[in-house]
């Protein structure tokens, strides 16, 4: 059994969650996501302690259904999240003459190539970029925030020898010592 499919999702204040079938669809104030729930797992409305909650159960014992079963509790919880607080990622630009800006729905991004890289932002995403070398990516889908700034990311990731590139604020970039004489 399920450690972590056993637990219920807790539905925080102006969230509305309606089940229908094996859709569920989350409305907040961020937004609205709704997700098609694998034909293995039920899904129930229950009220817990008078706050409601969202129940996912394995529909039978087949080991796809037990697999699944958490995925899909996790997927719920993660929509939840995004439509209530979102999701950020915060990202930093180091190196001399490496920048960026924003251009109506386009990142442009100046990375030592001999060409600017454009980057198209998705619908349901927002960046913001700080004083050129700051970027932070936000928006109530983690799968895609966290898409889009691999994406931005993978255009120059850091090198180990002088740290220059696109990294995640949080990153540790392991250092390696250049050549010695």
């Amino acid at each position: 059994m399920s450690r972590v499919g056993k637990n219920p999702v807790m539905i925080p204040q102006g969230v509305e969650v309606s089940v229908n079938g094996q859709t569920v669809k989350i409305k907040g104030k961020l937004g609205e996501q709704s997700m098609e729930i694998h034909d293995d797992v039920t899904v129930a409305m229950e009220e817990i302690e008078g706050k409601k909650a969202v129940r996912l159960k394995a529909a039978n014992d087949s080991p796809m259904a037990l697999k699944i079963w958490p995925t899909m509790r996790v997927l719920v919880k993660n929509m939840i999240i995004g439509v209530s607080e979102g999701y950020t990622k915060k990202m930093d630009i180091k190196g001399v003459g490496y920048r960026a800006n924003l251009q109506g729905t386009d990142l442009v991004l100046q990375l030592g190539y001999s060409h600017e890289i454009r980057y198209k932002i998705p619908a349901g995403i927002k960046v913001v970029v700080a004083d050129q070398v700051g970027l932070t990516v936000t928006g109530i889908d983690k799968q895609l925030v966290g898409q889009v700034a691999a994406n931005i990311r993978s255009y120059r990731p850091p090198e180990p020898y002088k740290g220059k590139g696109i990294r995640y604020t949080d990153e540790y970039v392991l250092r390696k010592e250049g050549k010695k004489k």
